[in-house]
């Protein structure tokens, strides 16, 4: 099954549970783009890698301060699950399901 997709995202972070919708677009060679869409506005995905069924990407967050995000997951099925890494805030789990 493809990583490609549209993900209804959860992200549990100090400000509390934050949804979104992550949109994976893999590209066939290892790689995939797309964006991260939510409350805050969307981020753009930065160097996407594609491993079997895990996806690495980096965001870089504007609102409500400029911090990169360096995010992980694993696609099972319909199901999403990893986390993203906010520098001095620590990991935050994400959790998913495909739209």
């Amino acid at each position: 099954m493809s990583v490609s997709g549209t993900y209804n995202t959860t992200v549990n972070s100090p400000m509390g549970p934050q949804s979104g919708t992550l949109t994976v677009e893999d590209k066939g060679d290892g790689t995939f783009s797309g964006k991260m869409a939510g409350a805050m506005g969307a981020m753009d995905i930065d160097g996407g890698t594609v491993d079997g069924n895990t996806i690495k990407w980096s965001m870089n967050m504007t609102v409500p301060m400029p911090m990169k995000l360096d995010c992980e997951a694993t696609i099972d099925g319909d199901t999403l699950t990893g986390a993203v890494n906010a520098g001095a805030f620590g990991s935050m789990p994400l959790s998913g399901t495909r739209a």
